[in-house]
């Protein structure tokens, strides 16, 4: 018994961790980021080129491009893959093989994923790690660099990204107030031309044929190509003279950052990234918070969001769940045993269950995740069945007047047949959920291999061990038992 809680112990702490298996979801999305800055056009090019990628496999019938949302330079590709009896490869797969064809195109970083399985955005990465601060941004964005520069020599980080840019290209204008009040130019008339000529503005509508259509002024495309374009605008003065914009203003380009966020009413930094296939959530958050510990500076910390933070909550619940579920079923059984002892006893099977259920995950190549912590609580149930058949069974035996070893040999020899029998009939009812295929498998899969591992090797160990521990600890005189009389009385 004390071997079988070690090695279960062994395998819960060397056990993959997540939040949950990733589901054939029939579908795979390819997130496109193009570098700040870029046209619409730029990121329809290489949007463009995903799909032709896309094209090429055979089990995708429907290939289609989000482009410009939510910025300009990023898009999304979507491939709607054919029902799951009509091809052999799950969109995982698919996503694995054409990552570094999607990855290897120069000019936009962009990369496959797959839909998470619990409902969270479609554009939600595993990985969502939150580094908070009240020093500056610029500060932060060089702790930033520093921490992915870290995360590159661990392997299993794929794609990592941050939210935190400093590099996006701005045109700032300076205008020479003086100047242009000599000139009857006022400020607001500069900002009124620079928008409408390179932004567009509305100026009136008209109809046709029952069409309504926006009249929009701008400069032609070919005019408004590049920062000299602004000094070539020209600006209505006094005495309706037209003035060059180079005459009053001062174009500068600098870069600034594309957005600053802010996680828990402090300055932030998002660090997203997927994960490669045998590295589980769980492994990456622990190499994160190691990373933490050697880079952050003091005034530092580090929060999680997005399907990362579920994880840790889900993880901590599992605890309190488990514990929650054994408490209450001991005081049930103290309960109808009216016994301390006896819940006790037959508790003991509960850790010997918990052996199988994680070695059937760990050969299965399994992870402890939502799904399996269900299978293990439904588990804690299932398996104190056995050790309540044999308990009560030998306390009515000695209440009829046998010692406590007999009774014990005949409880565990007349119940050893339904105990098989049920344990039988439990295993195969769940082995169609460990052998299933098509959609949600990967969850089901999850809890049928926790019942039918837990079930075997749980009750091949409780079958040896309730009888013996009831032998140790159990009362030696059990109340209202038939004493029977000695011979000199006779």
């Amino acid at each position: 018994m004390l071997v079988s809680a070690g090695a279960g112990l062994w395998l819960l702490r060397t056990t993959k961790q997540e939040l949950a298996p990733l589901e054939d979801r029939g579908v795979i999305l390819n997130i496109v980021n193009a570098p700040d800055g870029a046209t619409l056009d730029y990121t329809a090019r290489y949007a463009q080129a995903i799909e032709r990628i896309g094209a090429e496999y055979p089990e995708f019938d429907r290939v289609f491009g989000l482009i410009g949302n939510p910025t300009v330079s990023q898009a999304t590709v979507f491939f709607r893959a054919k029902p799951w009896e009509e091809r052999q490869r799950s969109t995982l797969q698919l996503a694995r093989e054409m990552a570094p064809r999607i990855a290897s195109l120069p000019g936009v970083t962009a990369f496959p994923i797959t839909p998470p399985s619990l409902g969270q955005g479609f554009r939600e990465r595993p990985l969502n790690y939150v580094i908070t601060t009240t020093d500056s941004y610029a500060n932060l964005g060089r702790v930033v660099a520093e921490f992915q520069r870290r995360m590159a020599q661990v392997n299993g980080f794929l794609q990592v990204d941050t939210d935190l840019r400093m590099n996006k290209p701005e045109l700032r204008l300076q205008v020479d107030r003086a100047r242009a009040a000599d000139l009857g130019v006022s400020v607001e008339a500069v900002a009124c031309t620079v928008e409408t000529m390179l932004g567009g503005r509305v100026v009136g509508r008209y109809k046709r044929e029952g069409e309504q259509y926006d009249v929009i002024v701008q400069t032609a495309p070919s005019a408004r190509s590049t920062p000299q374009d602004i000094e070539r605008l020209y600006v209505r003065g006094r005495g309706e003279a037209m003035i060059p914009l180079s005459a009053l203003v001062q174009v500068e380009e600098v870069v600034s950052p594309r957005e600053l966020n802010h996680f828990a009413q402090r300055r932030s930094a998002s660090i997203t990234a997927n994960l490669a296939p045998d590295f589980a959530l769980g492994d990456a958050l622990q190499a994160m918070d190691a990373i933490a510990r050697e880079v952050l500076p003091e005034g530092y910390t580090t929060d999680l969001d997005g399907q990362s933070r579920e994880f840790r909550a889900a993880s901590g619940a599992l605890a309190v769940v488990f514990v929650l579920a054994l408490v209450f079923i001991y005081l049930v059984l103290a309960a109808q045993f009216e016994s301390f002892i006896d819940p006790f006893i037959i508790l003991l099977s509960v850790p010997l269950s918990m052996l199988g259920a994680l070695a059937a995950l760990k050969l299965t190549g399994g992870t402890l995740n939502v799904f399996s912590q269900i299978g293990l609580v439904t588990l804690v149930g299932l398996i104190t069945k056995h050790g309540i058949l044999i308990v009560e069974f030998a306390n009515q035996l000695r209440q009829q007047g046998h010692d406590i070893q007999r009774a014990v040999r005949e409880a565990a020899a007349l119940r050893l047949r339904p105990i098989l029998m049920t344990t039988a009939a439990m295993v195969l009812g769940a082995i169609p959920l460990a052998l299933a295929s098509g959609a949600g498998a990967e969850s089901r899969q999850q809890i049928g291999w926790v019942i039918v591992g837990g079930m075997s090797i749980g009750t091949l160990l409780t079958i040896f061990v309730v009888p013996t521990m009831y032998l140790l600890l159990a009362r030696q005189r059990v109340p209202g038992a038939i004493r029977t009389p000695a011979p000199d009385a006779a």
